[in-house]
């Protein structure tokens, strides 16, 4: 994307909303492993033979994880909104895992949930793709190199020009 499009515009703030919305909803995803974890234990009923301590257990970790990852996905977010620079590597990898497990959740959410939560979904799988689209082709230039330091208008190093060999004399 070109810096004179709106890319620029939105980049920064599409970043913030994103890392916003994915610390909500890992607090929201651990909150509700939590409570469900907890009416496990109260009904204490098994479930096809299950122990019910382990389906609770299961639930509470499960939680913690998922909370966890979707905190890790929003951090990266966060990271990306103040350095205005593009996830890399294991980010921009735990992103597009996001958005994946978006759209997987969202096909599901309409038939067990409803469309309220399959909305949910698929605008923050929006939100996700728009960040990585926004910064997607952005040349890079260090956080350290001023644009007088022998860097190029993008960041890249200046290079002299390459002049050919002189070409040998006869005596």
């Amino acid at each position: 994307m070109l810096e004179s499009g709106w890319g620029s515009v939105v980049r920064r703030p599409v970043a913030g909303v994103v890392a916003l919305v994915l610390f909500v909803e890992a607090l929201g995803v651990a909150a509700l492993n939590w409570v469900l974890a907890s009416v496990v234990d109260r009904q204490d009923m098994s479930l096809a033979g299950l122990d019910p301590d382990m389906m609770s257990t299961a639930s509470k970790t499960g939680g913690i994880v998922f909370g966890l990852y979707f905190a890790l996905c929003g951090l990266v977010a966060l990271l990306a909104a103040v350095r205005d620079r593009s996830p890399a590597g294991l980010g921009r990898a735990l992103l597009i895992s996001a958005a994946v497990a978006h759209a997987l959740l969202g096909a599901v959410a309409w038939s067990l949930v409803g469309p309220l939560a399959f909305l949910w979904m698929v605008v923050v799988l929006g939100l996700i793709v728009l960040l990585l689209m926004t910064y997607d082709g952005r040349p890079e230039r260090p956080a350290d190199a001023a644009p007088g330091d022998g860097a190029g208008g993008d960041g890249s190093p200046v290079t002299p020009p390459v002049t050919p060999p002189a070409a040998p004399t006869a005596p």
